[in-house]
C-alpha cells in the first residue's frame, strides 16, 4: 500500500491556485505512479483548471503535469 493525497480546492484568486500548483510540482519527483503499463494504471499528476460549474460551464484545463515514468 502507498499513502495517497487527493485535493480538490477552489480559490477566488488564480495566483493562490498557481502557488499551490508550483508547490505540488516540487513534490512530483518523489511521487510514483501505480501499476504502470497495466490496465489499472494510475498516473500521479497535478492539474490546474478554471472551473465553470458555478456558471453551468465545463472546466478548462490550464496546466497538467504528470509524474515521469522510468
Amino acid at each position: 500500500m502507498k499513502p495517497r493525497v487527493r485535493l480538490d480546492l477552489f480559490f477566488t484568486d488564480e495566483a493562490d491556485a498557481r502557488s499551490l500548483m508550483e508547490f505540488t510540482k516540487g513534490l512530483l519527483e518523489k511521487a510514483v505512479s501505480v501499476n504502470e503499463g497495466e490496465i489499472n494504471e494510475e498516473i500521479a499528476f497535478c492539474e490546474l483548471e478554471l472551473c465553470g460549474h458555478d456558471e453551468g460551464l465545463p472546466c478548462q484545463i490550464l496546466e497538467r503535469v504528470e509524474v515521469k515514468t522510468a
